[in-house]
């Protein structure tokens, strides 16, 4: 069995995820990884691209290993992430989803929506990617066409 690595985690949210968020940051933390919060904490209506971005830049620019988004589908704000370059961000409601995005797309930012999928869930969806590797192989060829795609 390896070593577990602890890694830095950005996390972000909308108003319709904040308690999600708070529960799954205490989850992370619980797991021996740090988070860093770039979701808002207030329960008022704002707007979910915000969040994606943030969140998308800290993992494109290497300040955090990997990134977590949660609004209500996690859609909307997987899109706003994916928007940044060097991000692969991807919605995941189940745990196959979750380890399949970084096995085969080496997925950078996992979304998940506190609307879709429940606490117990969004945690084994969390655990599962973080312990997920990426295969490489013939997922590195179809990774790079993708870089290649934002590139041109």
């Amino acid at each position: 069995m390896q070593e577990e690595m602890k890694m830095k985690i950005a996390i972000g949210n909308d108003h319709a995820a904040v308690e999600m968020k708070n529960e799954i940051k205490a989850y992370v933390e619980s797991l021996g990884h740090e988070v860093i919060n770039y979701g808002t904490d207030s329960n008022e209506s704002c707007d979910y691209p915000v969040y994606g971005e943030k969140v998308g830049k800290a993992v494109a620019a290497g300040e955090a290993d990997c990134g977590i988004l949660i609004c209500g589908t996690g859609v909307g704000i997987s899109i706003a992430a994916n928007k940044v370059k060097g991000v692969r961000a991807a919605v995941c409601s189940d745990t196959t989803t979750a380890h399949l995005v970084k096995e085969h797309n080496n997925a950078n930012i996992i979304a998940f929506g506190a609307r879709i999928v429940g606490l117990e869930t969004a945690k084994d969806i969390v655990k599962t990617y973080l312990e997920a590797e990426f295969l490489g192989g013939r997922h590195e060829r179809r990774v790079a066409m993708i870089h290649d795609i934002e590139q041109r």
